[in-house]
């Protein structure tokens, strides 16, 4: 009887040993784990330290393209219909004063073309804002009655466009306002966006027109 008993115990332990060995089969091997590399602290700030309480830290110098106008490589929109970015010098160009907007030599759209620019939308030459003012119990826009200042269609709303591109809406007349030159320093945190232009030429070009954005809007000069 004792001899059954340690074969039965046997066999247990036999079956026992079998199934955990499959079951450790069955265990796939632990992935190894990417260990992303360590920022020091002193590549987060532009100053280029640890030491945010020190204030004789000069960050480095801003250096700006050098290229004269008409020379300069344009650079591609950050994103479709994107202000373009300025790529040349703006030595004594800067700041555009009400009397000196030097930009206008070579971008209004009759001399872009044979200097080599890009030539100002039409955008820049429509003033968006209807004067507005009251009268009694009506509201007047550039001097006509509308009842309904919410209206999609605007049909009621003048909007006035210089058609023969001469003369600059004022509230476009302040070229940085949108446009910039851009530095040749390396950025700190390097720019991983990617843009996906919905037209072609979405990169050098904007795909707005005056059919598009003013499509239901009568216009006046």
């Amino acid at each position: 009887m004792k001899i059954l008993t340690k074969i039965t115990i046997g066999f247990a332990t036999a079956t026992l040993l079998l199934v955990g060995c499959n079951e450790t089969a069955k265990v796939k091997p632990q992935e190894k784990t990417q260990v992303k590399p360590i920022i020091d602290e002193s590549h987060l700030g532009y100053r280029g330290t640890t030491d945010l309480l020190k204030e004789d830290v000069v960050p480095p110098k801003v250096e700006y393209h050098s290229a004269a106008p008409g020379t300069s490589k344009k650079f591609k929109r950050a994103y479709q219909d994107a202000p373009p970015m300025i790529p040349h010098d703006t030595t004594g160009m800067l700041p555009i004063t009400q009397d000196n907007n030097q930009c206008l030599m070579c971008h209004m759209p009759d001399m872009a073309p044979s200097m080599g620019a890009t030539p100002i939308p039409v955008s820049h030459f429509t003033n968006f804002r209807p004067h507005t003012a009251v009268k009694g119990d009506e509201i007047l826009k550039n001097g006509k009655v509308i009842t309904n200042t919410s209206s999609e269609i605007q049909a009621h709303v003048s909007i006035k466009v210089d058609k023969d591109e001469k003369h600059l809406y004022a509230g476009r007349f302040n070229c940085t306002q949108c446009h910039a030159p851009q530095a040749t320093n390396m950025l700190v945190d390097q720019n991983s966006f990617r843009p996906v232009y919905t037209d072609p030429n979405g990169a050098t070009k904007s795909s707005w027109d005056q059919s598009k954005w003013m499509k239901n809007i009568d216009t006046e000069k």
